[in-house]
């Protein structure tokens, strides 16, 4: 199987937007952007020039630190651009399908909706200890609905379980040649999972998202990347804006893949992993607590007696945590962030104030 067979095929010769960067490089005058010709005084960047499309360095240090070439990495504003330009490269609109399990993140039903493109749902299974795949479920849906990409968040947000390396092999031989498999690993450094990555050079209709948002504490920097067949990351990077990662974003996250920054994102993860099986541990013994789902993330999904009051009260004494409302299965539900340990014993606090019936 071809990977670029699952491409939309008016642009599988397209050769998008020809930026100035990417027409030449090299040089040392450079009159080719209509860039202005000297930085301001408080510049150190140079940033009177436009960026790399793709900063080569950057680029190299991701693709070596996730073991993969670096012509099978795409970087991108974060995951969220990825999802788009998967969608853009491979969803005709107004025809495609894309297939998501419910509850899961919401920008894939976003993404495909601004493209119009159809959603479907394949909802995951809860049972008594929590949220699953239901597998031969989403082969048979994925194909009688001809969906033509399908994203699987593992470790799942905002369920919190990861999807074992077996059940991800029957998803890929199920849907060969049929649809592309998209892995969202936005929180697999605290999974005990290993990475999909494994899995790709046995299947190049798999492709798999990574951000620096989380565990690498660079939300805001805005840096992800798509790994995949290197033929659709070349399909992918014709429909990308054309100077897509900034200077200041990109020279602050390579910093990130120096060993000392490495050892420390290490000791962080580290960190939250304690202090979430802590918290889940006094959390689930609490009154106004009906159940907390096992997490192999960075956060706990909890169930809860009156999940609004509780969130309101929070609130009230300012402790932000995520409701879950938009999701029918958990609206008595909240989302809690792994915070410091400090925070963490504030949102106790704070929770042992919490009568049900007042927010005072």
């Amino acid at each position: 199987m071809n990977v670029l067979d699952l491409v939309r095929p008016d642009l599988r010769g397209f050769g998008g937007y020809l930026s100035a960067r990417k027409q030449n490089s090299g040089g040392a005058i450079w009159l080719n952007a209509n860039e202005a010709a000297q930085p301001q005084a408080f510049d150190t960047l140079a940033l009177n020039r436009y960026p790399e499309p793709q900063p080569g360095d950057l680029r190299r240090a991701m693709a070596e630190y996730y073991g993969v070439d670096d012509s099978a990495l795409l970087l991108s504003r974060g995951s969220d651009e990825a999802i788009d330009l998967l969608i853009r490269a491979l969803c005709i609109p107004g025809a495609d399908r894309i297939l998501i399990q419910s509850p899961t993140f919401g920008m894939y039903a976003v993404c495909a909706r601004l493209h119009a493109c159809t959603v479907i749902d394949s909802p995951l299974q809860e049972t008594a200890t929590g949220f699953g795949w239901n597998i031969p479920a989403m082969i048979a849906t994925a194909q009688r609905e001809r969906c033509k990409v399908l994203f699987l968040c593992s470790p799942a947000n905002p369920t919190g379980q990861s999807l074992p390396a077996a059940d991800l092999e029957l998803l890929l031989d199920g849907l060969a040649g049929q649809c592309l498999v998209v892995v969202d690993e936005a929180y697999g450094e605290y999974s005990t999972q290993n990475s999909a990555l494994a899995l790709m050079p046995r299947y190049p209709h798999l492709a798999v998202l990574k951000t620096l948002s989380k565990a690498h504490a660079l939300a805001g920097a805005r840096i992800g990347g798509v790994i995949a067949d290197p033929e659709l990351i070349g399909i992918l990077k014709t429909c990308q804006a054309p100077y897509p990662i900034a200077k200041p974003s990109a020279a602050l996250a390579l910093q990130a893949f120096s060993e000392k920054a490495l050892a420390t994102t290490r000791a962080g993860i580290a960190t939250c992993l304690s202090e979430r099986d802590c918290l889940q541990k006094r959390l689930q013994v609490l009154p106004m607590i009906g159940q907390v789902f096992s997490s192999d993330a960075n956060f706990l999904l909890v169930r809860c007696t009156d999940a609004d009051r509780l969130g309101a009260h929070l609130l009230a004494h300012g402790v932000v945590v995520r409701a879950m409302t938009q999701y029918p299965a958990l609206r008595d539900c909240l989302r809690i962030s792994i915070g410091t340990p400090a925070e963490n014993e504030r949102l106790l606090a704070v929770l042992d104030t919490f009568t049900g019936a007042t927010h005072a």
